[in-house]
């Protein structure tokens, strides 16, 4: 797995999550009517479906949140490729706390495995070239940290966290300045200017105007094949290139061969399908 840093805010993020969540479901009027704050028991969390594994302890840390004494176990970690009717972990600890914990638990794993198994898949797709796979910012809000960790599980890299990251000039950026070069110099004159910048280009005369400007990176947004391919060849390696727009595993192998340095793939966090995976008690 690349270098994924988790910042100082990743646990203050994943805490408050879980208590936002338990709020959203208040008290579980159900298991409260059932069983007894003494009742204790174990559960399995089950894969049921082939898959990347991602955020595995962060679905976990909702128990530890309701009890510090609860006991887990795990037989697996991230990124490793999990198999249909494999044990991921086991708890053992209060019934009420882990039937709480149960669907919030399954929500952060099954949407954290869809992104990192759907990034390791287009990830294979272009094995053999120099692409790399990069996520947006399209993601769950609120779960854009554990949605960004989840695509480096799976092989990819993270585009820009936030909007203080980086420079990103794109249409309407560029159609409310007048140009690709009026954007790009008031950026160079504001307190921004340090940042690196990358501008999207809609037609090669975009691409040609950037070259002339000593820019980070050209977006190749939603162009054909052959366009791309005819940037790559006009660039010519001076300013790395990054596809984007609608790209998906049908297509993905095409972009990756006209040359480009990045893919960027919004589908990876916006359109995620959740895998199969659920949490049993044991008898």
């Amino acid at each position: 797995m690349d270098k994924y840093i988790k910042l100082p805010s990743f646990k203050t993020h994943l805490r408050m999550l879980i208590e936002n969540a338990l709020h959203e479901d208040n008290e579980d009027a159900t298991s409260l009517s059932i069983f007894s704050p003494d009742d204790t028991g174990s559960a399995r969390l089950l894969c049921k479906e082939d898959g990347i594994l991602a955020c595995l302890e962060e679905s976990l840390e909702v128990f530890r949140y309701l009890d510090s004494n609860i006991k887990i176990k795990t037989f697996f970690k991230d990124t490793d490729t999990m198999r249909k009717g494999d044990v991921l972990a086991e708890i053992q600890g209060k019934v009420l706390d882990i039937l709480r914990g149960e669907r919030i638990c399954l929500n952060i794993i099954q949407r954290a495995c869809g992104i990192a198994s759907k990034t390791a898949e287009l990830t294979d797709l272009i094995k053999g070239t120099r692409a790399k796979i990069l996520d947006t910012r399209k993601t769950a809000p609120g779960l854009r940290f554990l949605d960004k960790y989840s695509v480096v599980c799976g092989g990819g890299m993270n585009h820009r966290y936030g909007l203080s990251d980086m420079i990103m000039i794109k249409d309407n950026h560029i159609d409310r300045a007048g140009s690709i070069t009026a954007a790009v110099e008031r950026v160079r004159l504001s307190r921004f200017a340090e940042l690196s910048i990358e501008v999207e280009c809609r037609t090669l005369e975009d691409v040609k105007e950037c070259l002339k400007l000593n820019i980070d990176r050209i977006m190749l947004d939603n162009m054909s094949i052959d366009k791309m391919r005819e940037a790559v060849m006009l660039v010519n390696g001076k300013t790395p290139l990054e596809a984007s727009g609608g790209i998906n595993e049908k297509t993905i192998r095409a972009v990756a061969e006209t040359g480009v340095d990045f893919i960027s793939v919004g589908s990876l966090t916006h359109s995620v399908k959740a895998t199969d995976i659920s949490l049993k008690i044991n008898k």
